[in-house]
């Protein structure tokens, strides 16, 4: 099985510089791929006189889509990704790529509470964990981690999918889980980052949130709509149980409640059709 590495970076010459001959030292045969996502530093320039294949955007597109270039390039069977930052060791991807090797579809590297950037992030990435694990019935270790290996084919299926932000390793780990491909994880160090990280708190801090419901859509829309319906319609008869009570009529507000579950509630069937057609493969 062949493997490629793609990394995507946005002025990341210093990080390279450090893991890159890290890398090339643990998987020498593989093809390694940066993907520099609009940089105005050298980081082109470092990548490819360290011997990585360099592909460049013009201007910045964002995480996710660096990732999905990368991953159309790539010629490997076997996807590594990581960042480009110094925080992801090399060493660990033998572990990866055996563990990959017992029967799994991807493994993705799980980080500790140490290796959370703050508490604010990893209180937020634990309640991350907690949610997709209760929406898909597995343990979800870290949800939001960059370090993974996938096999390519797979993850290609996938790749309409993925944002050009942030959370593509939300998006792709809800795909895997809702089409029972196997997925599994391992503990892994964590070091701190070369550079300035550029995730803005307040800007992505939202984009985060979102990530909520994403995590929900993504893999059961049912399982989000429907409580969500229940909620409406318990509302509903109690507000008319109470004007009933008082007033003894049935109340405009009673009638708008006991519509929005419905509607909820068939916007959440609805939801789950698509959700199921998008995960469809006709083989």
């Amino acid at each position: 099985m062949t493997i490629s590495v793609i990394l995507p970076a946005k002025n990341e010459a210093e990080g390279l510089r450090r893991t890159l001959p890290a890398l090339l030292a643990q998987v020498p045969s593989a093809e390694i791929i940066v993907v520099d996502d609009g940089s105005t530093d050298d980081t082109a320039q470092v990548a490819a006189s360290l011997g990585a294949r360099v592909l460049s955007s013009p201007y910045s597109m964002g995480n996710g889509a660096a990732i999905k270039r990368g991953a159309r390039a790539a010629a490997g069977d076997i996807l590594v990704f990581m960042d480009a930052d110094g925080q992801h060791d090399p060493a660990c991807i033998p572990a990866l790529l055996a563990k990959l090797d017992e029967g799994y579809d991807m493994v993705v590297g799980a980080r500790d509470w140490s290796g959370q950037a703050g508490v604010h992030r990893g209180a937020a990435n634990a309640f991350y964990n907690w949610l997709a694990s209760r929406m898909t019935g597995f343990e979800v270790k870290d949800l939001t981690s960059g370090f993974r290996v996938v096999r390519a084919g797979k993850f290609r299926e996938f790749i309409h999918l993925l944002p050009n932000g942030f959370s593509y390793p939300t998006t792709s780990t809800m795909a895997f889980f809702r089409s029972a491909y196997a997925v599994a994880y391992m503990p892994i160090p964590v070091a701190k980052r070369v550079g300035k990280s550029h995730i803005r708190p307040i800007r992505d801090g939202v984009r985060f949130l979102l990530i909520i419901f994403k995590i929900a859509t993504l893999y059961s829309p049912l399982k989000l709509f429907a409580p969500t319906a229940g909620v409406f319609f318990l509302t509903a008869l109690g507000y008319y149980v109470y004007t009933f009570a008082t007033q003894g009529r049935f109340t405009n507000m009673s009638v708008l409640l006991f519509s929005a579950a419905v509607i909820v509630f068939l916007i959440g069937l609805i939801s789950e059709q698509i959700t199921s057609l998008t995960y469809r493969r006709d083989d």
